[in-house]
């Protein structure tokens, strides 16, 4: 059993949660907050200023006081990578049978531990059985 694949996946997890989230927020608000990030997310204020401030030191969003937050392009690439990574493992689970609120809750976390090439089988499975 790979514990190490496992660790490293949990790493990366919490950034790309927000990046995605910014991301959406951007699209369907036209600006990304703390204040909905922290809302979206179930969690305090102060949590999500923590994890923005190293997203920005990481150099994956670009914030300026009173504005909103803006990702880059390193931080628009892996939003997409895993906007999409989400979306094939939703539309597999839809695909299998479970309702949309299971797919939704489970997506969530298999997104982040499934590899590149159970992705590609997955996808593979979904352009087969369209929903």
């Amino acid at each position: 059993m790979s514990f190490s694949k496992v660790r490293n996946a949990h790493k990366t997890e919490n950034t790309e949660d927000y990046l995605e989230l910014i991301a959406e927020l951007l699209n369907t608000k036209g600006e990304a907050r703390i204040v909905d990030i922290a809302e979206n997310l179930g969690i305090a204020q102060a949590t999500a200023n923590k994890t923005i401030q190293r997203l920005q030191s990481q150099g994956y969003i670009k914030r300026e006081p009173y504005r909103s937050i803006f990702l880059t392009f390193k931080g628009q690439k892996i939003a997409s990578y895993s906007k999409k990574r989400h979306h094939t493992v939703y539309s597999f689970l839809l695909s299998i049978g479970l309702d949309k609120k299971t797919a939704a809750e489970d997506a969530e976390g298999i997104e982040h531990h499934v590899s590149d090439k159970t992705l590609k089988r997955m996808d593979y499975f979904n352009s087969k059985n369209k929903i």
